[in-house]
């Protein structure tokens, strides 16, 4: 009884398909006859309807032979240039044959961008897609072509007014478009469109932000940071060859060719979105990136100062990634920070050893510390704070930890003084050390031991005994690699150790069971028949 129904299925898909065919053959058979002879100029609207259409495919296709009619007219010059005249305006004035059908075809054009624009918002990602790629054809051929008087000054003939509206509608308040953006990144290797993408970007910002009274708009600023970090910015003026449009004889006094402008609205754009408050989720996006991807390329790094100040007030990762950025504009760009240590010491905390993120904790510590000329108070609070937490801390930040400390030792062998410190067997010792004093220069640290190491000697973990136990003896000046120590958790601990015993053959008075209920002379075997 199911085989009629399963014919009748097969025969709709396919009577859907032909329709999709005939479709295209039509509407390719309509732009054919509009190239060809002027009298058919009407069938634009038959095109335009299906453009409008509620079928996907139907408004594939229509995007389609809309590219090509639009941009064959453009370039054969058949659109309208320059202050467009309304339609009933151009039939009752005394305009010429020429260029009423012009303006006629202009509006279409017009109409056809609209749409395109709103498509952008289509549910359906083919919709978006081709739509997209359309009005990228269209910006190409308008730089070609221009509509409008050009303005030589500083735009050429490049159609920044499209691109803007590309930009707007990418950026939408209500939708998550990062597949989007991800599809438009292939236009932004062109240095023109770069250049504009940019420029349309800081100009967004501020309207949408301002309206908005500076409140976190996620979506919105979700798509703006997708569509900012997409653009990957040349390094040298040589780089800049690959353009949509060419300016021909005046191309090298375009601003879009000089890589400072390309830095200038770099900078701007940058700072015009960070100067508004983030989501918390973003300020880490944008942490990560900051140090390769933002400040090599912008022209003052050092404005960036209050952005990272902001960041590190959130907490958390946040902060530590915001004392990278930090750190690189003291070291690279000359900024005077003195309270940069002091806000790294007071990350020290137990919560460390427990986030995801300690093994970028302790690989950006050491970078920070890495310096000889660090003053000894300084190195003696971080190597002390982090010997108290270590009390606490579980064996696989302990592996971490300790040879962290030995290698600050090390460093700065002034710091020895913390493991000869001379005590009376026998009799307490008052450790003079302030682990709640936030300034490391108030904590006493050089007055104090680093008793809490000798401690960790009869730690339950063989491996951290073990680590302790080297303080007994005189460190070698070879620092420790803790690169390989880093990312090791706890059950990778268990795991190794795991294998290590199974390696070992140990005597044993009975049979070992290798699985449940069955161990020497196979119990089940012998108590249930199995065949």
């Amino acid at each position: 009884m199911m085989a009629p129904a399963k014919k009748r299925n097969v025969s709709s898909v396919k009577s859907t398909q032909i329709n999709v065919k005939t479709a295209k053959i039509d509407l390719s058979c309509k732009v054919e006859s509009i190239l060809k002879s002027r009298k058919h100029a009407n069938d634009v609207f038959d095109i335009l309807e299906f453009l409008q259409s509620e079928k996907e495919k139907d408004v594939v296709s229509a995007v389609s032979v809309c590219s090509k009619l639009f941009c064959t007219l453009l370039e054969r010059k058949e659109l309208f240039m320059g202050k467009l005249l309304g339609e009933e305006e151009a039939l009752s004035g005394k305009c010429s044959a020429e260029e009423k059908y012009r303006i006629f075809m202009r509006h279409r054009y017009n109409s056809c961008v609209e749409m395109l624009l709103e498509h952008l918002s289509h549910e359906g990602y083919s919709v978006k897609e081709s739509a997209l790629c359309c009005l990228m054809k269209f910006a190409a051929a308008e730089g070609q072509h221009p509509l409008e008087d050009l303005d030589w000054s500083e735009h050429y003939s490049f159609p920044r007014e499209l691109i803007q509206a590309v930009v707007e509608r990418l950026l939408s308040k209500s939708t998550d478009n990062s597949l989007l953006i991800s599809r438009f990144q292939e236009f932004l290797e062109m240095e023109d469109v770069r250049y504009y993408v940019m420029s349309s970007i800081r100009e967004n910002v501020g309207k949408v932000m301002d309206k908005s009274k500076g409140a976190v708009v996620p979506i919105y600023q979700n798509n703006l940071f997708t569509l900012m970090s997409s653009i990957s910015m040349p390094s040298q003026e040589s780089e800049l060859s690959n353009f949509m449009v060419k300016q021909e004889a005046k191309h090298e006094d375009w601003k879009a060719a000089k890589l400072n402008e390309h830095k200038r609205v770099f900078e701007r754009m940058w700072l015009g979105f960070l100067k508004y408050k983030l989501p918390s989720s973003m300020y880490k996006k944008v942490l990560v990136i900051l140090h390769e991807s933002i400040l090599p390329h912008m022209s003052k790094p050092t404005l960036m100062i209050d952005f990272l100040t902001a960041a590190y007030e959130v907490g958390g990762a946040i902060s530590l990634l915001a004392l990278n950025g930090l750190f690189v504009l003291i070291h690279q760009h000359n900024l005077d920070y003195p309270d940069f240590y002091k806000k790294l010491y007071n990350l020290l905390d137990p919560s460390i050893f427990h986030v995801k993120y300690r093994a970028r904790f302790f690989y950006l510590a050491n970078l920070f510390l890495s310096s000889s000329h660090l003053p000894v108070y300084l190195v003696a609070a971080f190597a002390k704070r982090l010997a108290r937490l270590a009390l606490t801390a579980p064996p696989s930040a302990l592996l971490v930890v300790l040879p962290f400390i030995y290698n600050l030792i090390r460093r700065h062998p002034s710091c020895r003084v913390l493991i000869h410190k001379p005590n009376t067997d026998g009799e307490p010792v008052e450790d003079l050390y302030v682990m709640d004093e936030e300034d490391p220069a108030q904590c006493r640290a050089l007055e104090s031991s680093l008793w809490e190491i000798k401690t960790l000697q009869k730690h339950y973990y063989p491996d951290v005994a073990k680590a302790a136990m080297l303080i007994n003896t005189p460190l070698s000046e070879q620092e420790d690699d803790i690169s390989e120590m880093l990312e090791i958790t706890t059950y990778e601990l268990m795991e190794r150790d795991l294998k290590q015993t199974q390696n070992k053959s140990i005597p044993l008075e009975f049979e070992t069971a290798t699985q449940l209920l069955k161990g020497g002379g196979d119990v089940l075997g012998q108590h249930f028949c199995l065949n």
